[in-house]
This record gives structure tokens, sequence and C-alpha cells, in this order.
């Protein structure tokens, strides 16, 4: 079986993606079923009236974009949230953050360390990337250490809440999104000698 598998964005038929994601979690292919990038509208819409609710969604959330009023809402229906950017690609000078780094000497750890324990101790799940295993391995020792609550709400006073990236609500970018589809699709169609890629 496959261990969890998302609807990546709140477009097109997700209602129909949906049902066929129900299926194979009822046939036993597929251990957990989750959406990603669903504001609350949408993942309240699919809670409610999909016969399997979502178990997780995975969308932005960082130091600099929280989702705080978000995550009551995932809290509220149960489910749980998955960061797909737990660093914001260290946009805005993340790693550098003079908060975040003060916090990170009292600890004795990195700032990524902080935000990794940070996001833990607000229940969300976290999935760090790096290619570099001496990364791999910091992202792993943050279990040694616990944020107090003086730090944690020192934390949320950087939140710009607003995205690092996109809005899922602006237009343009929905625009571009459906223009993007389009355009894998012709390369998918495309014969084996034509692809560039």
């Amino acid at each position: 079986y496959l261990d969890l598998l998302l609807l990546h964005q709140p477009f097109a038929d997700y209602y129909g993606a949906w049902r066929a994601l129900e299926e194979y979690y009822e046939a036993g292919k597929i251990r957990a079923i989750g959406i990603s990038n669903f504001y609350p509208d949408r993942m309240i819409d699919i809670a409610t009236f999909a016969r399997i609710k979502p178990m997780i969604n995975q969308v932005e959330i960082h130091p600099y974009h929280q989702q705080e009023e978000s995550k009551n809402w995932h809290d509220k229906y149960g489910i749980q949230m998955e960061a797909w950017a737990p660093f914001g690609e260290g946009r805005g000078d993340m790693f550098t953050d003079p908060m975040l780094s003060e916090i990170g000497a009292k600890y004795g750890k990195t700032v990524a360390q902080v935000i990794l324990r940070w996001h833990l101790q607000r229940g969300i799940v976290i999935i760090p990337k790096s290619v570099h295993y001496e990364r791999m391995v910091e992202n792993f020792n943050v279990f040694d250490f616990e944020l107090s609550a003086e730090d944690m709400e020192k934390i949320a006073t950087l939140d710009k809440k607003q995205s690092a990236f996109f809005s899922h609500y602006d237009p343009n970018m929905v625009e571009w999104f459906g223009k993007m589809v389009e355009e894998r699709k012709k390369q998918h169609d495309c014969t084996k000698e034509e692809k560039n890629w």
C-alpha cells in the first residue's frame, strides 16, 4: 500500500479526485489520504461533504506565515497540519533572523533547529528538505530541548500573516496554475523524441 497520498491543489475537479482516493483508501491500497494547499474554507467543504474526511492538510507554515487561525480550524475538524516549507525556503532572511538566532544561542541550537522545534511544539508535522548529510543530522537533533513559553510567544511576533510564495485566492495565480497544468499535459502527450527533459 501507499503510506500517504495527497491532492496537491484545491483546483479543477478535486471532488472527483477525492472520491477516487476514498475508493483506494477503502480498498486498503492507501493507508492515509489528505489534501495539500487547501485553505480552511475548501478544507471544511471537503471535510463536511466527502464520505471520508482528509487526515492531513499539507500547507505553507513557517515563523513568517504561522496560520494560527487556520490551525484552529484544523484542530476543530481533527485534520493534521503538515508544513511543506517549514523554513519558508529561507525567504525573508529567516535563517539570519536576529530573534531566531538569539533563541538558538540560548539553547545551543541552530536557527533551523529552533524552527523545527517550534513546529513540533505547535503539533505541526514537518518535512524539512535537505540534500546535505550534516543538515539532515541537524534536523533530527530537535528532541533534546524544548522552547519555553516565552520563546514561543517571541516567535509568534514574527508572523507576517501572508504567504512567502503565493495566494490560492489570487485569480492570477489560479490562472497561472491552469496554464502550467496544460503545459504539463502537452509535455506528457508528446513523443519521446519531442521531450527535452
